[in-house]
């Protein structure tokens, strides 16, 4: 079988991703989504861009969403996180996210990759955007998937 976005991650590592996915929420208030598709033909932050709006991410009450976008045959991959998240961060925020998951990915490691990078992104989240008892799950944890 051809290696595709929807069947790159079989079905128990889909399920280790959501689970970072919830863990992460449990120490914020942020929002994260995983999306998944086969091309990038663009620049890849205009492209996770494009889905952030289109997954109506920029919805969330504190425009806290987070969004990890992978290109699985192009070979790309982006963070991209709302303007409430944006404001509150320093410029390099995301860069040792990034950094770190480049590493598992060239290693082949993509599922640890990513659920690392989830993971790390709810810790830094926290300090910024803390869980609050009364938080409502504004996004879904299951992985969407391009259409291609």
């Amino acid at each position: 079988m051809a290696i595709s976005a929807k069947n790159f991650f079989s079905k128990e590592q889909k399920e280790q991703i959501k689970h970072a996915i919830i863990n992460a929420e449990l120490d914020t208030s942020g929002e994260i989504k995983v999306h998944i598709e086969n091309n990038c033909k663009e620049e890849v932050l205009d492209r996770a861009a494009y889905w952030f709006d289109k997954l109506k991410m920029q919805k969330t009450e504190l425009r806290n969403g987070v969004l990890f976008y992978l290109a699985v045959k192009s070979k790309k991959f982006a963070i991209i996180g709302d303007a409430g998240i944006n404001q509150a961060v320093p410029d390099n925020f995301w860069s040792e996210v990034k950094d770190m998951m480049a590493g598992q990915f060239k290693k082949g490691n993509f599922t640890e990759g990513l659920t690392e990078g989830i993971s790390r992104t709810g810790k830094l989240l926290k300090k910024h955007f803390p869980y609050h008892s009364d938080d409502i799950n504004e996004l879904s944890n299951e992985i969407s998937f391009g259409k291609d």
